[in-house]
């Protein structure tokens, strides 16, 4: 082969390879602060040694030191220390808007924990849902960050697919369509205690990547639990793991009246992919009635959004017989007690607290610092393996429980389910969704059957 073929070879290869090199944009000019805005806060920001150090202050709200430019989808990386004992965080299509809540910055963020809850890595929902992703979902993943040290993150924001990495270490595998695009923001979280104040939150080698993304973005990890935001549907991961809809979202599919042999007529909407039942006074099933799904389940893990309206009472029941109660009131079965625990009297009733958010309604209380979100959908899951159950509340567990033994039985003797012969021990049973009398909203509701 000629010496002019070989070194065109040669060229030809490495401008390929060449051509495959990420186009990353720095941030941050390692200078100072241009192409950045603070907002909302006091908190201060300094550049020193080529790094952005955001320092804790008293007596002001988050603060947060944001890109002037927006970004859909993207790949950031970026380093970040963190001082013990301060929470902080990187927001990413965030928006600030003078309509919701006077400017007051709101979208994803990268979480920055370093305390023993550990759920560095994890996706948050500044003022706006909570936590889309808690580091519950993935005990690995947990233990990446490395407190007192420089740690490296990374951010694939694409289409709906949102998944974050510390240190190499995947945290989080979340879809959710709700932001598209926004800015990129550095956090110094507000302080209660005066010992705080002066900690420091550093970040540097702030770079994007917003071409060519498909060549670049990270392989699939299927051991990390995905979570599915985009309402009404099933992921093809989903799929893969045997999760179905138990509600499309537009018909009655599935479903049917406690007490009758079809979907109730009145009493339950169906509204831009919300599953409300309406308010009626406050009656138990006095109105449209509570609906069961058309066939029973086993063992399974259940998860089903809801939305309370203030005050509202309502519920999701398993192991549920309809042939138990043919008269008034709601068909038998272990209930997650659904529930406006501030307004709603029923949360005062009981014993130790056993009918509020979250509980086995009357059974077993679920605590008081569970992660509820006021105003916005919540999480409710439900696992049943044989005789172990588990409630959870958006993604953290907060009661189990086991049924068929003899702490079971004389729970259920002392309970206002003493009358019903061997409560709570069918080998299967209906799963319901409890009308009240007050308004509450569901959606998402999905199903994995287990073996």
């Amino acid at each position: 082969m000629k010496k002019n073929t070989i070194l065109f070879l040669t060229l030809m290869v490495s401008l390929s390879a060449f051509s495959q090199e990420p186009e990353w944009q720095d941030l941050f000019n390692g200078k100072n602060l241009k192409g950045w805005t603070k907002l909302n806060g006091a908190a201060e920001y300094k550049v020193q040694d080529r790094t952005i150090i955001g320092i804790s202050k008293m007596n002001t709200p988050n603060t947060f030191l944001t890109t002037q430019k927006n970004y859909g989808d993207f790949i950031l990386e970026f380093d970040f220390k963190v001082d013990d004992g301060l929470n902080s965080g990187v927001q990413f299509r965030s928006q600030s808007l003078k309509e919701y809540n006077d400017g007051r910055v709101h979208g994803y963020q990268f979480e920055i924990d370093p305390s023993p809850r550990a759920w560095t890595g994890g996706v948050y929902d500044e003022a706006r849902r909570g936590w889309l992703y808690p580091m519950t979902y993935n005990s690995a993943g947990q233990k990446a960050f490395k407190n007192g040290e420089w740690n490296k993150a990374r951010i694939e924001a694409i289409g709906n697919s949102i998944r974050t990495w510390v240190n190499g270490i995947p945290c989080t595998d979340l879809l959710d369509n709700v932001t598209p695009s926004g800015f990129i923001a550095l956090q110094v979280h507000a302080i209660g205690d005066k010992a705080q104040e002066g900690k420091t939150i550093a970040w540097r080698n702030i770079r994007i990547l917003t071409e060519n993304l498909q060549a670049f973005r990270t392989p699939a990890n299927e051991q990390v639990y995905q979570v599915n935001s985009v309402d009404n549907t099933i992921s093809e991961r989903e799929a893969r793991d045997g999760w179905k809809l138990l509600w499309d979202g537009k018909t009655t599919n599935g479903w049917r009246g406690a007490k009758l042999d079809a979907f109730p007529q009145e009493g339950w909407v169906i509204e831009n992919g919300i599953l409300k039942v309406l308010k009626s006074g406050g009656a138990e099933s006095a109105n449209g009635g509570d609906i069961v799904t058309t066939r029973p389940y086993k063992n399974f893990i259940l998860t089903v959004d809801f939305k309370i309206t203030k005050g509202a009472n309502s519920g999701v029941k398993y192991f549920v017989d309809t042939n138990l109660n043919k008269g008034q009131g709601s068909a038998i079965g272990c209930e997650y007690q659904i529930l406006d625990d501030n307004v709603h009297p029923d949360a005062k009733l009981g014993v130790n607290g056993n009918r509020k958010l979250g509980s086995l309604y009357d059974l077993i209380p679920a605590p008081d610092n569970k992660p509820f979100r006021p105003g916005f959908f919540n999480t409710a899951t439900i696992v049943v393996k044989g005789n172990h159950a588990e409630h959870w509340l958006n993604g953290v567990k907060i009661i189990e429980y086991d049924r068929n033994n003899q702490m079971w039985n004389a729970l259920v003797d002392y309970s206002k389910y003493k009358d019903w012969p061997d409560f709570g021990n069918l080998e299967s049973g209906l799963l319901l969704l409890q009308d009240h009398g007050d308004e509450v909203w569901f959606q998402n509701i999905k199903i994995k059957e287990l073996d």
